[in-house]
């Protein structure tokens, strides 16, 4: 039966053993990943689109949001400390619903580092074209600043960053570890230095209407918000390459999310309350579509007689400081987003060869597509594949697209861990569990109804995206994965992902001071 072609926890532990990578991560280099890799694009850009979904009331969808990925984290973590290997929720379903669930849920990881990395390239591309502007009077046009759905051609400097990025991807450039803590540092720096200027200049008369388009508005907010909070299953990505993943694993996933969602909170309300956060509406009085060519042209006819709400601004948080006359802070948040934004592209490309590492090793994905640079020793090949595609979709869609067909790869695999604590609750309930998710009956539920609610509120268009791209990986698995899985065969413990593994550079040696080397 391939639906229950099921790869036992003692296989895939023994696996990881035979061909594991180096263990040199600590709890606090995992938080630092895992803040990293949530606070990006998300608060930076996303605070407009939620504005424009919700008004005010974009503060629930923050807690909305963050109580769903919180709940979702708890599975995660059970899971990650019982099998701390490479593979994230890829590897957790291989175990308890088997193999065509979990090329499924592998798939949907593709689908969310990829068009993840094209949202931030885009919500880059913002804060990039308004540095340009207001520090040095430079004007990109229009048409090579946006995509077709915001009026413009091609979105030039998103295509630059992504193509950069992937060219260091491939050339394996070592990031050091103290400028990765430091990029951190910049974009948290940044967001107290926002909270700390935007809150005394609060005023309670604009979170009035609250919840300008209903509770159905902030929910719909929720799950474009959604977006704000992925990246911290990147460090159960990285559990492999862990000191006491045990105790590391949980502890970086918990306190990464936890402290970007105090963040989140304060900053939101600092936006709301010191411009105002009202969306614009129709003749009908209801909103417009967020990314909408309606909403780009209603934006233009008030950018002409000099007004620039919230919710049309590529540089939200940005646009709040200048507005309430700190034009020089305004910039330099506009400069934190421009150095730190491009790390988190670089951390979720870097995660989306991880999952192609493991599905490889697994014989699901032909292995050659990993090939192995002579020189670099990276992945160029498939890095290559991923970076052109991450960079079409960014040329030519706007981010709150992007990140809402993301947010419906990420609803799935989040959904399905949910689902494999419970059963392997019931499965193998003797077996040691270094960290048990609290009151599971409780909040693996809560996860899975949370995720698919949220998926739910996404707008039509990634709603389709997701069977569709389903259905391709699906045509993909039953051509290729199903003929030549290693579980198949009966390779269960060594297969030719190790030379894969051995050679190619791990995260650590990626963030890896080049003193340690003299």
């Amino acid at each position: 039966m391939i639906f229950w072609r099921v790869k036992s926890l003692k296989d895939i532990l023994e696996t990881a053993e035979k061909k594991s990578l180096n263990r040199s991560l600590g709890a606090l280099q995992l938080t630092l990943l895992g803040v990293g890799a949530i606070i990006g694009t998300g608060i930076f850009v996303l605070t407009a689109e939620a504005a424009q979904k919700a008004g005010p009331g974009m503060m629930i969808s923050f807690v909305l949001a963050g109580f769903v990925c919180a709940v979702a984290a708890l599975c995660y973590s059970e899971l990650s400390s019982m099998v701390p290997v490479s593979g994230s929720a890829y590897t957790y379903t291989y175990a308890v619903l088997g193999e065509v669930v979990a090329w499924m849920v592998g798939w949907a990881l593709v689908l969310e580092y990829a068009v993840a990395s094209s949202a931030v390239a885009v919500g880059w591309s913002g804060y990039f074209v308004g540095l340009l502007h207001s520090s040095f009077g430079i004007e990109i046009p229009s048409a090579l600043a946006n995509g077709p759905f915001a009026g413009g051609v091609i979105n030039l400097p998103a295509v630059v960053i992504s193509l950069l990025v992937t060219w260091l991807l491939v050339v394996g450039t070592r990031e050091s570890a103290t400028f990765n803590a430091l990029l951190v540092a910049v974009k948290i720096a940044a967001l107290t230095v926002f909270i700390g200027l935007a809150w005394p200049h609060v005023n309670l008369e604009n979170f009035h209407p609250f919840l300008p388009l209903g509770s159905s508005g902030a929910v719909a907010a929720a799950a474009s918000i959604f977006f704000a909070y992925v990246g911290f299953d990147a460090v159960s990505t990285a559990a492999e390459e862990t000191r006491n993943p045990q105790r590391n694993v949980p502890i970086g996933l918990i306190g990464s999310l936890a402290i970007c969602t105090v963040f989140y909170l304060l900053v939101s309300g600092g936006a709301i309350g010191a411009i105002g956060a009202q969306p614009l509406l129709d003749a009908q009085g209801q909103g417009f579509e967020p990314g909408s060519s309606q909403l780009a042209a209603q934006c233009q006819s008030l950018l002409a007689i000099g007004q620039e709400p919230l919710v049309c601004s590529r540089e939200a948080l940005a646009l709040v400081m200048r507005q309430i006359g700190y034009d020089r802070f305004g910039n330099l948040i506009g400069l934190a987003a421009f150095l730190a934004l491009p790390s988190v592209i670089l951390m979720l490309l870097f995660g989306q060869t991880r999952i192609f590492f493991v599905m490889a090793r697994d014989g699901l994905l032909p292995e050659r597509l990993s090939t192995i640079h002579p020189r670099y020793k990276t992945p160029h090949v498939v890095t290559l594949i991923t970076g052109v595609a991450v960079t079409l979709a960014a040329a030519f869609f706007p981010v709150g697209r992007l990140a809402d067909v993301s947010n419906s790869g990420t609803l799935f695999a989040f959904f399905v861990v949910a689902l494999a604590v419970m059963i392997l609750r019931v499965r193998e309930k003797d077996r040691h569990r270094p960290f048990k998710t609290p009151l599971v009956w409780l909040v693996g539920p809560l996860a899975m109804v949370g995720c698919a609610t949220l998926f739910m509120f996404l707008p039509s268009e990634a709603q389709l995206v997701f069977p569709i791209w389903g259905s391709i990986g699906l045509l993909l698995y039953f051509g290729y994965g199903y003929r030549h899985s290693h579980l198949a065969q009966g390779i269960q413990g060594a297969s030719g992902g190790e030379d894969l593994l051995r050679e190619v550079r791990p995260l650590a040696e990626l963030m890896k001071d080049p003193q340690d080397d003299q």
